[in-house]
């Protein structure tokens, strides 16, 4: 695959300082006012000033000019606009708006991390010892940024921007609802719903294992039981879940344990239907999962910022 990873978001948000102060308890690096890092993604994140919650851009990595060829002549068919330099295309996902930037980048170098011992029946990986959660005492520290989940008014445009013109592949569908959609070995960097306006539904980030999960959540909901959304759970692509809330309505997801497809040829995308596209197990998804509390006051301030 010509992409590589999903690089970066920039999210706009009406108070910069007060979404900082979270996603600085969520675990990102904070390097200068309104960026972000992961332990091993580099600065991966960036806030800015909206008058309301949105995606304002995203960067994508490719590994040589030769892509952004490719991407260009692929953005020509379908007529749309784009600028070209040296080591970047700039363009412009054409239902929402959202600014997306694609880069020559290095292919991220992963630390490997020895697998977290579990025992089972018959299978004792963890003889006379406990657990290495229980001695885990330090922050949970986000490793790279997963993926990221969008709401568009015309879901099959937007998935048609990310596939037909920019080289995303499809891993698995929610026939009529919703794409999803890879630029790397993850089974999704990209998720496409369809949605009553485009909005940014939520940011996703990898951290270690299930117990990563867990602690993280639980560390962000001592003081702050509001943050809570929707979790534990099993997703679709196969890993453990947990959601949040920013104070400007986005949600962040915890995750560990994503499938990856590493040969195309040996990966078939399948159709989900109803709650099977959502979760495998865990307590059902609250009403606010599905339609965020703040669609109503999103699509007046939608209206707002376009006039």
């Amino acid at each position: 695959m010509a992409l590589h990873r999903l690089q970066s978001l920039t999210v706009g948000v009406p108070d910069v300082a007060e979404a900082a102060d979270y996603y600085v308890d969520f675990g990102l690096e904070q390097v200068a006012p309104g960026r972000f890092a992961t332990v091993e993604g580099g600065e991966q994140f960036f806030l800015e000033h909206s008058p309301v919650r949105r995606l304002l851009g995203m960067a994508v990595a490719a590994d040589d000019g030769d892509d952004l060829d490719r991407i260009a002549a692929n953005l020509d068919r379908l007529q749309l606009p784009c600028e070209r330099d040296t080591g970047s295309l700039r363009t412009r996902e054409p239902v929402a708006g959202v600014s997306v930037e694609v880069r020559v980048a290095p292919r991220l170098t992963r630390v490997t991390v020895a697998a977290t011992p579990y025992n089972g029946p018959g299978r004792l990986d963890r003889a006379g010892t406990r657990a290495p959660v229980l001695s885990r005492t330090g922050p949970v520290r986000p490793l790279a940024l997963g993926h990221v989940v969008i709401g568009s008014v015309e879901q099959k445009s937007t998935q048609r921007f990310f596939t037909e013109g920019l080289g995303f592949k499809v891993s698995d569908v929610v026939p009529g609802t919703a794409a999803f959609l890879r630029c790397s070995t993850d089974h999704h960097n990209v998720l496409v719903q369809q949605a009553p306006l485009n909005f940014l539904h939520h940011t996703s980030w990898q951290v270690t294992d299930v117990d990563e999960v867990g602690r993280g959540a639980t560390r962000m909901l001592t003081e702050h039981p509001e943050r809570h959304v929707w979790g534990l759970g099993h997703h679709i692509g196969s890993n453990f879940f947990w959601y949040l809330k920013d104070p400007a309505g986005n949600f962040s997801e915890y995750y560990a344990d994503m499938d990856c497809i590493v040969d195309d040829q040996l990966w078939t995308p399948r159709s989900f239907e109803g709650m099977q596209a959502l979760y495998a197990w865990g307590p059902p998804p609250p009403p606010s999962f599905l339609a965020p509390e703040d669609l109503a006051a999103l699509m007046t301030g939608a209206h707002t910022v376009n006039d």
